[in-house]
């Protein structure tokens, strides 16, 4: 009995605990758990699942979830709730009729999406659910926390004992603020620049939409200077940059590389690097994905950090604040079914990656070399 063939009857969901480097953060919490009990349904919570987000097993079982010992366990379910892409070592829990629905990324993932495919699970990404205006409603609360994340952490980077040049962002009187530069103003370029604005810092911000720019003017008056994102633009300010925060996204797509290796170099040594979209391929050709425990290295003197989970170190603010967007659309595919879900809500529809061994979204089949197929003919 599977997710994708129910209509109004119980189904099993599993929250396995995550595996990838320092990711504390779990994708439902007990106030979830409550609610899909309350519709009928069964909730299988890897043991230890919510310790590194502070949520005990007890919390999870008072809300009617089970506690199971093992991933296997928890990936038995018809429906697997998760926060990061599967690695390797899941890759074995993969079949037919499973549906997967967490952040995936697979632009960047050409061999999770094969294994996804071959194995034939109706994968769902948090990044690419998108309503009609364009906005993307699961990521935009770790788009959040990350935009705010990268000029805290790009702050302590600069730190000379941490490879930076030894710049306070603020400033004080009588000395020169950093200079903060950040590539798009979306969801994360305006929380970066909030918190650098915050601490004093002089706040550059560059994109392609007139209507994006025209609203952080006037959300931030004169605190920041906004600029047309062209390459003459792009690379006057990099090249003075104290810290640099890539912040484009490309919905489901590898993001584009607007700053080269060369203009890179061309950057003060001590200089800092901090790149959001690095899960998408990054939008700074020197950078690579990163972990929490090794979350910086030096190119060319510039100091980079792209971790490609940073929200994952803030877990008690992170965790609430994903699964308060994300258990409106686990309870709807549970309750109506996949397919009927996914009719009901292009937003929901959009949010397709694989189905049924093909990929299904246009973006992450032309970063992959793979065919695709639109998943509403699939549906029908």
């Amino acid at each position: 009995m599977g997710v994708a063939r129910v209509r109004n009857s119980a189904v099993i969901v599993g929250v396995p605990r995550e595996t990838k480097t320092r990711e504390y953060r779990v994708g439902m919490t007990p106030a979830g758990v409550r609610i899909l009990t309350s519709h009928g349904h069964k909730v299988l919570i890897e043991r230890g699942a919510g310790e590194g987000s502070g949520i005990l097993d007890d919390e999870y079982t008072a809300q009617g979830g089970t506690i199971v010992p093992t991933p296997a366990d928890a990936w038995s379910a018809e429906m697997v709730v998760k926060v990061k892409e599967p690695l390797p070592a899941e890759y074995v829990f993969f079949r037919e009729n499973l549906v997967l629905f967490t952040f995936l990324h697979l632009a960047a993932e050409p061999v999770l999406t094969r294994r996804l495919v071959q194995a034939g699970v109706s994968a769902l990404a948090y990044e690419t659910i998108q309503l009609d205006d364009g906005s993307l409603p699961l990521l935009k609360p770790m788009s959040e926390v990350a935009g705010r994340m990268a000029v805290q952490v790009g702050a302590t980077c600069l730190e000379k004992e941490r490879g930076g040049k030894g710049v306070l962002l603020g400033g004080v009187p009588g000395t020169r603020r950093g200079r903060v530069v950040i590539l798009g103003g979306g969801v994360v370029g305006r929380n970066a620049a909030t918190i650098a604005v915050g601490v004093g810092a002089q706040v550059t911000v560059l994109d392609v939409r007139a209507e994006t720019m025209a609203y952080l003017e006037d959300v931030f008056g004169g605190a920041i200077e906004t600029l047309y994102s062209n390459p003459t633009n792009i690379e006057e300010t990099v090249v003075r940059a104290d810290l640099l925060v890539g912040a484009v996204l490309v919905a489901g797509a590898a993001a584009p590389k607007l700053v080269g290796a060369e203009l890179v170099r061309g950057m003060s040594k001590g200089s800092v690097v901090v790149d959001v979209a690095v899960d998408q391929g990054g939008c700074i050709e020197t950078c690579r994905p990163t972990t929490h425990d090794n979350p910086t290295y030096e190119v060319d003197g510039v100091v980079h950090y792209c971790v490609a989970n940073m929200p994952g170190a803030v877990p008690h603010t992170s965790t609430w604040a994903l699964t308060n967007t994300t258990i409106q659309y686990a309870v709807r595919i549970a309750d109506q079914g996949l397919a009927s879900a996914a009719r009901a809500d292009r937003a929901l529809m959009r949010g397709f990656n694989t189905y049924h061994g093909e990929v299904t979204c246009e973006p992450v089949a032309q970063a992959c070399g793979l065919e695709w197929e639109p998943v509403r003919t699939l549906l029908e």
